[in-house]
């Protein structure tokens, strides 16, 4: 030590007595912490703060990149909470290295502590290891853009519509106001009703003595008297098909009519080509299929209304029921 520091050092702690040789050696360990150890806990100071910076930066453009592009907006807050996880997680594991290498340096010993930390994690880990799968899917339906809030979904065999969603839950309510929450680990298909677009198939049922040609003419002008109404004009996506008679069973022909519709939009044209032609039977005099109606040999069929229009001025034909009297032919 240097001569002017021994020389003005009490007599208590002279160079040689107990508290003197304690003081020597405070100040080598001092100089070693400083020489060596020092510089290693700057540099891991200097490591975290850098990767910090380097976090923050990501995640703040995912929520600008987000804000600028997403496809709805829907999407910027699942985009938001992602960015979050990544910065609270990331920020756990950078603090949790650094506090091992600070204590490290300072000469603690980390093996008990790195044992009971293991012992403690696989503890964890099989007691939430159905949180973990939640939070892991969730991360994943966050990323793949599954499905969104406000979306109508089928999701572990429940539907409704998309009302929350975090990281380990996704909560549904249906249509009758029951509400759901899933787990995000239950979640194995996603089936999503409101990507793209719908289409509905509404299978007209007339009895099997009806004109095909004539049938087919009818629904075609009420499809398009539907397509182009003021109401629906925006809804449709593309006119509407009539396939013709896809079946014939009992004494019914089946008349498929497809319209494809914006996404989850298809119910209100549905209903009201439904409505249009339960008039236009009534109007046309024509009978409804019904598969259980006994055809007649000495009538020639269960209706006679043709286009000849023998039942004009009749009964309404769609409330005739199997068994009773046709209200076209009298039979």
């Amino acid at each position: 030590m240097h001569p002017f520091l021994l020389a003005v050092r009490p007599v208590w702690i002279q160079d040689g007595r107990f508290l003197g040789r304690v003081l020597d050696e405070w100040v080598q360990d001092t100089q070693e912490f400083i020489r060596l150890k020092l510089p290693h806990l700057l540099l891991v100071a200097l490591i975290a703060f850098l990767l910090n910076k380097l976090l923050w930066v990501v995640t703040r453009h995912m929520r600008r990149v987000a804000e600028q592009h997403a496809s709805g907006p829907e999407r910027i807050p699942q985009v938001k909470t992602l960015a979050g996880v990544i910065r609270t997680t990331g920020l756990a594991i950078i603090w949790v290295i650094t506090t091992l290498q600070v204590l490290d340096a300072l000469g603690v010993n980390l093996a008990p502590l790195l044992a009971s930390a293991g012992v403690a994690g696989i503890a964890i880990g099989l007691a939430a290891q159905n949180i973990v799968k939640d939070v892991l899917n969730g991360v994943l339906i966050l990323i793949e853009d599954q499905f969104n809030v406000g979306d109508t979904v089928r999701l572990a065999g429940l539907s409704g519509t998309v009302e929350a969603m975090t990281l380990r839950k996704t909560t549904v309510r249906d249509a009758d106001g029951t509400l759901y929450v899933i787990p995000n680990s239950q979640i194995s298909t996603v089936a999503n009703l409101s990507i793209g677009y719908s289409v509905a198939q509404v299978n007209v049922s007339v009895d099997f003595s009806a004109n095909p040609d004539r049938v087919l003419q009818l629904l075609k002008g009420i499809a398009e008297e539907i397509s182009t109404s003021e109401e629906f004009r925006g809804v449709f996506l593309a006119e509407p098909q009539i396939l013709g008679v896809d079946a014939i069973k009992g004494s019914e022909l089946i008349f498929p009519v497809v319209f494809k519709t914006l996404a989850t939009r298809q119910y209100g044209p549905v209903r009201e080509f439904r409505r249009r032609v339960r008039l236009a039977l009534e109007e046309n005099h024509l009978l409804p299929g019904n598969p259980y109606r006994v055809q007649s040999e000495a009538g020639g069929g269960s209706g006679q209304g043709r286009e000849g229009g023998e039942g004009a001025g009749r009964p309404d034909a769609t409330v005739a029921k199997p068994g009773n009297e046709n209200p076209f032919s009298g039979e």
